[in-house]
C-alpha cells in the first residue's frame, strides 16, 4: 500500500505525492486520517512563501521538523482513527479515533502519547478545530477579560471567530468585533458577537465610545499588520492589545507618536505554544488542553467550519482561501 501527503514546493505551489504506506515501530501506532483541517493563518504564510525560513517549523511539535523553507510538508490539525500497533503498544488504541499535531498525510505514525483520544460527543470535522480553539482560549488566558469589560475583536477568521465565541461566554458588557467580509461578520453575531463591523476610521471611533473611552483589551488577529494601529487605536488608557496574528516575513509599521505613551496601552504578544508565565505555577499544557476540549464540546462552531475538499484537490482549498474569503472560512481535506 501507498500513502498521500500534502507538500509545500514553492510559493502557492502544492502537491500530493504518493509515499509508502507508514509502519509503526514498536513504541507507536499508524493512524489512517479522516480529516485535517487548514489554518487559515499561519500556514497560508507557508503557502504564500512569507513565513521566515530562518526559523523552526515548530520547536513545541515534533511532527515538524526542520525550517520553513521549500519543500517542506506542514499542518497541525488531523483527525483519524488507529489501524495499527506496535508489538509494545497496548492493543486497546487499535480503532480509537484520534487527534494529532500532524502534517497533511493520509497516514502517519505516532507514539501514544503524542496522540490524543477524541472525546465522545465530538465530530472528527469538531475534532480538526482543536487547534483553533486552544488558541483561542490561550487569548483569553492572556488577555484576562474582566467582568464589566469592553473588548474588540479585529479579525474574524477561523481563530478570531472562536475567539468570539469564548469571549461572548464570559462576563464582558460589550463586544464588538471588525472584519472585510460581511459574511464573516454575520457569522460573529451568530457567535455571540453584540456588532461586527467593517475595518476603518468609523470602526475605531465606534470603538472607542463609552465612559471612559476606548476598549479595555483588544484582540489583534486578522493577520493583517496594518489592523495593528487601528487596534492600539481602538484601545482606551491603560488599556490592553493583545497580539494573536503571525505576519510573518510582513512588517508592522506603527503609528506610535500620538496618545499611545500617554494612554499607557499594553502591547502583548501571545502564542499558543507556551503558557503565560504568570499562570505556569497552576497551568500546564494538558490542563489547558482540557479546557480547550470541554469547550470544543460545548459551543456551537459550526459556522466556522465552509467547505470540505479532497485531499487530491487541495490546491483548489489554498485558493479558495486566498481568492475568496468572503466565503472560505474553515477548510477540512478530506480523506
Amino acid at each position: 500500500m501507498t500513502a498521500r501527503r500534502l507538500r509545500f514546493t514553492g510559493p502557492r505551489t502544492v502537491e500530493i505525492e504518493s509515499i509508502p504506506d507508514p509502519t509503526p515501530a514498536p513504541d507507536e501506532v499508524r493512524v489512517r486520517t479522516t480529516v485535517s483541517a487548514i489554518s487559515s493563518g499561519t500556514e497560508r504564510l507557508v503557502y504564500r512563501g512569507e513565513a521566515p525560513t530562518d526559523l523552526p517549523a515548530d520547536p513545541a511539535l515534533e511532527s515538524l521538523d526542520g525550517d520553513l523553507s521549500f519543500p517542506l510538508s506542514y499542518g497541525y490539525a488531523a483527525v483519524g482513527e488507529v489501524d495499527a500497533v506496535g508489538d509494545e503498544v497496548d492493543p486497546d488504541w487499535l480503532g480509537r479515533r484520534t487527534f494529532a499535531f500532524e502534517p497533511h498525510a493520509s497516514a502517519f505514525t505516532a507514539a501514544p502519547e503524542q496522540l490524543q483520544p477524541v472525546p465522545e460527543g465530538i465530530t472528527d470535522a469538531q475534532a480538526a478545530l482543536f487547534p483553533t480553539v486552544e488558541t483561542a482560549v490561550n487569548f483569553l488566558m492572556d488577555g484576562n477579560p474582566r467582568i464589566g469589560e469592553r473588548a474588540g475583536v479585529f479579525g474574524q477568521g477561523m481563530v478570531g471567530l472562536a475567539t468570539t465565541a469564548l469571549l461572548a461566554e464570559s462576563s464582558l458588557s460589550e463586544l464588538v468585533t471588525v472584519d472585510a467580509c460581511a459574511a464573516r461578520r454575520e457569522r460573529s453575531e451568530r457567535l455571540g458577537a453584540d456588532r461586527s463591523l467593517p475595518p476603518g476610521t468609523d470602526a475605531v471611533d465606534r470603538l472607542r465610545e463609552g465612559d471612559p473611552p476606548g476598549r479595555d483589551l483588544t484582540y489583534e488577529l486578522s493577520g493583517a499588520p496594518a489592523a495593528l494601529d487601528d487596534a492600539i487605536a481602538a484601545t482606551g488608557y491603560d488599556g490592553r492589545v493583545v497580539v494573536g496574528s503571525w505576519y510573518g516575513t510582513k512588517p508592522a509599521e506603527l503609528d506610535l507618536g500620538g496618545t499611545f505613551h500617554r494612554g499607557r496601552i499594553t502591547v502583548e504578544s501571545s502564542q499558543v505554544s507556551t503558557i503565560e508565565p504568570a499562570l505556569r505555577g497552576r497551568w500546564s499544557l494538558e490542563r489547558r488542553r482540557e479546557v480547550a476540549w470541554e469547550r470544543l464540546a460545548r459551543l456551537d462552531l459550526d459556522p466556522i467550519l465552509t467547505h470540505r475538499i479532497p485531499l487530491a484537490e487541495a490546491g483548489d482549498a489554498y485558493e479558495l482561501l486566498e481568492e475568496r474569503p468572503d466565503e472560505a472560512v474553515g477548510v477540512l481535506l478530506t480523506y
